[in-house]
């Protein structure tokens, strides 16, 4: 009781009241504006990482803002057990746009993949006599619930939380035969990611997605694609499969859908929707805040002038790193739209990381020789640009270190 109340006496923000769950840069961010984020001593920061691409618009885009404040006058929330027009009107859009015809609305991407697991699990006990395993792909990542982590193939979680929960078969990455040997009668689904973000921005092949499609279809089993990172305008199109000329049976979101809030979506085909009442639920889930700015925020993005930007600034992206690693001697650049990794010559990526932060901006690496880049959608090549010119002399400083 003492300590509660000089705690409460205190009345000071302690950053020690935080549970570690991971390394945190040693500021306070407070504002942002486009690709500008600035910190409490008001240092800026050219952001190309984005909160791991969420902010599609940038920070504090007027769309977002605008949303939220006429939604929130309005009506925040009230429950799963309602219809509200937002909820209604972001549903419509996303089937209107893709390939599928129903959606259930989460609070993130991991939700919206355990979602898609439970949905094929419920299926396979339908009309696959009981199948529940999913194959999956070495170094994909597609969350962080206990499910999801046990479906992803980052390394050094396979010891992470046991017992894991079974059911997952794991091949590499373009490589159609070990599908085809991994799956039994146990499988249910093939589950991807057409770019592994956190893998280190790898692409899946055209060949390895369309026979994958063909595989499955062939089986009667399902392709399940989590476009939690590349979906919604990231690769150039407003879906990343939309490249490969398939159409799967389900697809996750998350990320960029809602610019910045929470939101998560999963979305399948009519024949594969076959959760009953009380099967799959939520609180939060599909809120009219968070749904009515994902419908502004996919209006913005779905509008083919913006889609050809995002082209376009990709294109120039990768030509600016391209030279630029040609200039260090890195290994080189991959990568689709504005989801783009620079691979480096040694495992310096967490120093280049925590120098750029000093010099000014903010990069990731999401292995020990990679930078990724996911800067807002509307990012301007006069920022590529700058951003260039400050990761020129850290891969200098960090090279010669």
């Amino acid at each position: 009781m003492r300590t509660t109340m000089r705690r409460m006496s205190e009345r000071q923000p302690r950053r020690d009241a935080l549970m570690v769950t991971g390394k945190r840069f040693p500021v306070v961010m407070v504002e942002g504006q486009g690709s500008v984020l600035r910190d409490e001593n008001g240092k800026s920061y050219l952001d190309f990482v984005q909160g791991w691409a969420v902010n599609c618009l940038g920070h504090a885009p007027a769309i977002v803002a605008d949303a939220a404040a006429a939604q929130a006058k309005r009506l925040v929330h009230c429950g799963p057990i309602f219809y509200t027009a937002p909820l209604i009107d972001l549903a419509s859009l996303i089937v209107d746009h893709s390939c599928l015809d129903r959606v259930f609305f989460t609070n993130c991407g991991a939700e919206a993949n355990e979602g898609a697991i439970k949905l094929a699990r419920k299926w396979g006990q339908k009309h696959r006599h009981g199948a529940y395993e999913i194959v999956t792909m070495e170094n994909s990542f597609h969350g962080r619930t206990l499910a999801t982590m046990s479906a992803s193939g980052k390394p050094g979680w396979d010891k992470l939380f046991e017992p894991k929960v079974p059911g997952f078969v794991k091949v590499p990455l373009n490589d159609l035969s070990a599908v085809r040997d991994a799956m039994s009668n146990r499988t249910v689904a093939v589950m991807l990611e057409p770019v592994q973000g956190e893998g280190g921005v790898n692409l899946a092949s055209v060949e390895f997605m369309q026979g994958l499609r063909d595989l499955a279809r062939d089986e009667g089993i399902l392709l399940i694609v989590d476009e939690v990172q590349t979906g919604l305008g990231r690769t150039g199109k407003l879906f990343a499969y939309e490249h490969f000329g398939i159409e799967p049976d389900v697809m996750t979101l998350g990320k960029g859908i809602a610019g910045g809030a929470p939101l998560g979506a999963l979305v399948a085909r009519e024949e594969v929707c076959c959760f009953e009442p009380g099967d799959q639920g939520g609180t939060f889930n599909g809120g009219a805040l968070v749904t009515a700015i994902g419908a502004a925020v996919f209006r913005e993005v779905s509008r083919p002038m913006f889609l050809a930007k995002v082209v376009r600034t990709g294109e120039y992206l990768t030509r600016q790193l391209q030279e630029l690693a040609a200039r260090h001697g890195e290994r080189g650049v991959r990568g689709r739209g504005l989801l783009v990794a620079l691979a480096l010559a040694s495992e310096r990526a967490t120093s280049v990381v925590d120098r750029a932060f000093e010099a000014g901006l903010l990069v990731n690496a999401p292995r020990p020789d990679v930078l990724r880049f996911m800067p807002a959608l509307n990012v301007s090549e006069a920022e590529v640009d700058q951003m260039i010119d400050i990761l020129d002399v850290v891969l200098r400083e960090t090279r010669d270190a």
